[in-house]
C-alpha cells in the first residue's frame, strides 16, 4: 500500500473486492471539497485527484463481497450474530452549493 493518509479501516479487515477508482462529484459541487473514506479524510494530490466532475483515487475502493460467503454464513450475518471483517470502504464528500455546506455519503463507485 502506498504512503497516503490511510483508508479508515483496521488491520484485521481483509478481503472485499476492488470495485473501481472513480467517484462522481455531486452535481453542482463547489470548493472547498473534502473527501473521506470510512470517515478518514483523504488528501488531494496524495490519495486522489479531481478531474472534471470525478474524484480519481490512487488506489481502488474495496467493497464487501458477500457472494463468496456460504449460505450459513450469510444467515448468521443477516441475524447480526457476528460481524463481517471484510474491507468495505464508504466514500463521503463534503462540498458547497451556493455557499452552503453539504455532505454526500456512501457515493457510488464507478466500476473500472
Amino acid at each position: 500500500m502506498s504512503a497516503g493518509s490511510g483508508r479508515g479501516h483496521g488491520l484485521s479487515e481483509r478481503g472485499g473486492k476492488p470495485v473501481g477508482r472513480r467517484v462522481r462529484l455531486p452535481r453542482g459541487a463547489e470548493p472547498p471539497i473534502a473527501v473521506f473514506i470510512n470517515g478518514t479524510e483523504q488528501l488531494e494530490g496524495t490519495d486522489y485527484e479531481l478531474a472534471d466532475d470525478l474524484i480519481v483515487f490512487r488506489e481502488p475502493i474495496f467493497k464487501e463481497d458477500l457472494r463468496e460467503l456460504g449460505a450459513v454464513r450469510k444467515i448468521v450475518l443477516g441475524l447480526g450474530l457476528v460481524g463481517s471483517y471484510q474491507r468495505h470502504e464508504v466514500v463521503d464528500v463534503e462540498y458547497r452549493i451556493e455557499g452552503r455546506a453539504r455532505l454526500a455519503s456512501d457515493l457510488d463507485v464507478i466500476a473500472d
